[in-house]
């Protein structure tokens, strides 16, 4: 037959020429990397946060009103201010922006008129959730009135203008002359 330290093979069968120190050895590097990769997945949404922040990869913007304040305009420039609208999921809402595209010179104000329609006939609640490409550029948009500072409500079939009245800081680098802010509406009527 054949060795009998072998032999006996069927699932279950423990060989004795394995010791417990040798199992020991390949258990304890498993479990480590199984708590470091659970570890990892816990402190991975902070550090996402704080390399976008640092990157200004995610285009996030802050929902802070900032001080209309007297700025000095840059005509020399024109920077080209693309709106981008969508609805997220199912939600029974027409979004749209009065205009896709408006050319502004850093340092004018400018205000955007949004449409939203409910199209069902229920009392709709959402939020709208801004976002600016490129990312890093986030910092040289400032808001001084925005629909997505509120929750938007909607009557049953209501139709209702929005607007947002925004600056582009003359301090925006020269190699930018192309950005996008785009608004995604979210339904939060079940969270009331």
């Amino acid at each position: 037959m054949g060795d009998p330290a072998c032999d006996g093979g069927g699932l279950g069968y423990v060989n004795p020429r394995i010791s417990r120190p040798g199992r020991a050895r390949i258990i304890w590097p498993v479990a480590l990397v199984a708590v470091l990769m659970f570890g990892f997945g816990f402190v991975l949404v902070p550090l996402y946060d704080v390399f976008c922040e640092y990157t200004g990869l995610n285009g996030k913007v802050k929902s802070e009103v900032a001080r209309e304040e007297q700025i000095k305009p840059d005509l020399s420039r024109v920077v080209s201010v693309e709106f981008l609208t969508t609805v997220n999921g199912a939600m029974p809402l027409d979004f749209r922006a009065e205009v896709k595209k408006l050319k502004v010179h850093p340092g004018e104000y400018q205000t955007v008129t949004f449409y939203g329609k409910n199209t069902s006939g229920l009392r709709v609640l959402g939020r709208a959730i801004p976002s600016v490409a490129p990312g890093w550029a986030t910092k040289f948009l400032r808001k001084t009135q925005c629909f997505c500072f509120d929750e938007q409500s909607f009557e049953p079939n209501e139709e209702k203008e929005m607007s947002v009245r925004f600056v582009i800081d003359p301090a925006l680098p020269t190699t930018v002359s192309d950005m996008t802010l785009s608004y995604t509406f979210f339904d939060i009527t079940a969270q009331r």
